[in-house]
């Protein structure tokens, strides 16, 4: 239910900003919204706090945000407030940053080598990725994990491809587990 909710929201954000020409603008803000609740967890205690007034909710977004915030990022506050889903936020506001990033041809790839990459090697990884992702700028997020013992792991979106040695020594004690002896 939480996830159906987040992508109506984000959703409704997105069209707004898409057909008022602000995506940048309300993409920019949702960031920045989002880096200021993620930094101020007290926030999140008050606005979800059964025993907080709803008026006094709203007063609290109105105060500190107004002035800071477009009214458009300001009216989704108003809104999740108002029905009572201000948990759901940062939730609405990582979909939101998502889709445009989607809007934008821009993919976040995550990619998990046993030791680390120079460079040269991160712009070669970056530029194939590019050649075959279709998108047209790639967010790299780098990580060591000396478990995969060689090659490398990306994933982009729910997309992963796994060409690391673990990886296909697991494979191959999968493919000799089925291998049945025969007893002569």
């Amino acid at each position: 239910m939480a996830k159906l909710v987040t992508k109506t929201y984000a959703d409704a954000l997105f069209q707004l900003a898409a057909e008022d020409g602000k995506v940048d603008e309300l993409y920019s803000e949702a960031v920045a919204l989002l880096d200021v609740l993620e930094s101020n967890p007290d926030l999140s205690k008050v606005m979800t706090h059964p025993g907080v007034d709803k008026n006094e909710k709203l007063a609290a977004i109105r105060e500190i945000f107004t002035g800071r915030l477009s009214g458009e990022m300001c009216g989704l506050l108003n809104q999740v407030v108002e029905a009572g889903r201000y948990a759901e936020t940062e939730g609405i506001l990582k979909y939101f940053i998502s889709e445009v990033k989607e809007y934008k041809k821009i993919g976040v790839a995550y990619v998990m080598t046993p030791a680390p990459l120079s460079d040269d090697q991160k712009k070669r990884v970056e530029q194939k990725l590019l050649d075959t992702a279709g998108y047209v700028k790639m967010e790299m997020n780098y990580s060591v994990d000396p478990s995969l013992i060689g090659g490398m792991k990306i994933r982009i979106g729910d997309r992963v491809v796994d060409s690391s040695i673990s990886s296909k020594i697991d494979e191959l004690a999968r493919s000799l587990r089925r291998i049945q002896l025969k007893t002569v």
